[in-house]
């Protein structure tokens, strides 16, 4: 999982450096050809102003001469010229030809034709720029006529060549690539860093993973060493009990003949039999679980249990002043598992909840069909548990009561006995004050509690 991630952090940081150099590169060339249109603009702009004036001071300079001598003043405009970069040249009135002001006459239809539809300015190829002894690259020519004396109806076109635009053109997109690069290499940098960065995270999360994961083999090797310890103490604990239990029950046997004739004599007896006898069925329930065994799977009456358990703890309540509510509606699902061990859960929820009542307080249990179970909710408002140790007190030997006061084994022995019957059982602190106690067991399929 931490290298998956690792991976697409990489995979993102990667398209994060190559849009960024995608992007500066774009803006770079957006930018190098906008400057290039704007100097060729610039430069084809400055060509037509100079045709033009150059038209304007021709038709000064003629006005009122002969046309003799009007020819021979366009050829002193030689002097205007830039050998290599800048030419000028006169277009006769026929259309016919460029008569360039050095004298010679040069063929040019591209610029005829521009002239004759009139436009100011004409773009050159690099082969007509070499044929108007212009450098081959791009060039401007800016036309422009003149209006009155002997040379109306000349056009001047002033040609210049965009070699030194090119030049800049090619300079600024050096610069830019140059731009790029540097652009690329600081978020190249910064990638490498952030790798550097990313993978010391990684690989501290990696380390936090496995602590964690040490923490939690560590927890629970000691919650199966308490489950063992637990298991081992019932064994102890049913071994040690089983034999008073059976002198106890010999003991009563041998008294309930003696007691025939009295009512209540025989009856206490009798209650001593019943109960010796229900012990050793908790005990023996108790040992299967500690050796894994399956549970009963008798069909259970939610009712005929909670009556079991509530047989069991009234003495406890009536000794401490707490009144215990019951609440069994009828047509409950039935379930299926062991009724003395379920009795043993709800009675070890009733004794926490009534240990943990002042006199005067109330716990109210009650069951009810909960989605595909049947639920048991022993609630009361005694002092209450915390979060914390709401997560801790199904664990064996955890108790928050006094010492003396607790074993830390009821809780946990009742979570394994719903564990056993497939259910689950959540202790969660109630506002104000108090615990609620669920236990959900699931019902029989199609059963109904008469």
């Amino acid at each position: 999982m931490t290298d998956r991630r690792a991976r697409i952090r990489t995979s993102r940081l990667l398209w994060s450096v190559a849009i960024a150099i995608g992007l500066v590169g774009g803006l770079a060339y957006w930018d190098s050809a906008r400057s290039s249109r704007a100097a060729l603009d610039d430069l084809a702009d400055e060509q037509v102003t100079l045709a033009r004036g150059m038209a304007a001071a021709l038709a000064v300079r003629t006005d009122g001469l002969s046309e003799a001598v009007a020819n021979r003043v366009p050829r002193e405009l030689a002097a205007v010229e830039r050998q290599g970069t800048l030419r000028l040249f006169l277009l006769s009135p026929d259309g016919s030809r460029l008569e360039p002001s050095a004298g010679q006459s040069v063929l040019a239809d591209h610029v005829v034709d521009a002239a004759r539809r009139g436009d100011p300015v004409v773009r050159l190829s690099r082969t007509e720029a070499g044929e108007l002894g212009l450098p081959t690259r791009a060039a401007f020519v800016g036309l422009a006529t003149v209006d009155r004396g002997p040379l109306a109806g000349w056009t001047i076109a002033v040609a210049a060549t965009a070699l030194r635009e090119r030049d800049r053109d090619r300079w600024a997109q050096q610069r830019s690539i140059l731009s790029v690069l540097t652009a690329a290499g600081l978020l190249l940098a910064f990638g490498v860093v952030a790798l550097r960065n990313q993978r010391k995270e990684l690989e501290l999360e990696r380390e936090l993973a496995l602590a964690a994961l040490r923490d939690e083999q560590n927890e629970r090797l000691a919650l199966a060493t308490r489950a063992a310890a637990l298991g081992t103490l019932a064994i102890g604990v049913a071994h040690e009990v089983s034999t008073p239990l059976g002198v106890i029950a010999g003991r009563a046997e041998q008294l309930l003949p003696k007691v025939r004739d009295d009512q209540r004599g025989y009856a206490a007896v009798q209650a001593i039999l019943d109960q010796t006898h229900r012990i050793s069925q908790v005990i023996r329930g108790l040992l299967g679980l500690a050796r894994g065994d399956r549970v009963s799977a008798d069909h259970l009456s939610a009712n005929h249990v909670v009556q079991g358990a509530r047989a069991l703890v009234e003495h406890r309540f009536d000794k401490a002043g707490v009144p215990l509510a019951i609440e069994v509606p009828e047509n409950l699902p039935t379930i299926t598992g062991d009724a003395r061990l379920m009795e043993s859960a709800l009675v070890n929820l009733l004794l926490n909840a009534c240990d943990a009542c002042a006199q005067g307080g109330r716990v109210r249990l009650s069951v009810e069909a909960h989605d595909s179970a049947v639920r048991f909710s022993v609630i009361d408002d005694g002092s209450g548990i915390s979060a914390q140790h709401a997560e801790k007190v199904l664990e064996p030997f955890f108790t928050t009561k006094a010492s003396g006061e607790g074993t830390g084994l009821g809780l946990a022995i009742a979570n394994e006995i719903v564990k056993s019957h497939f259910g689950t059982l959540s202790l969660t602190p109630r506002f104000p004050r108090g615990t609620s106690a669920i236990v959900d067991i699931p019902a029989d399929q199609g059963s109904i509690d008469a």
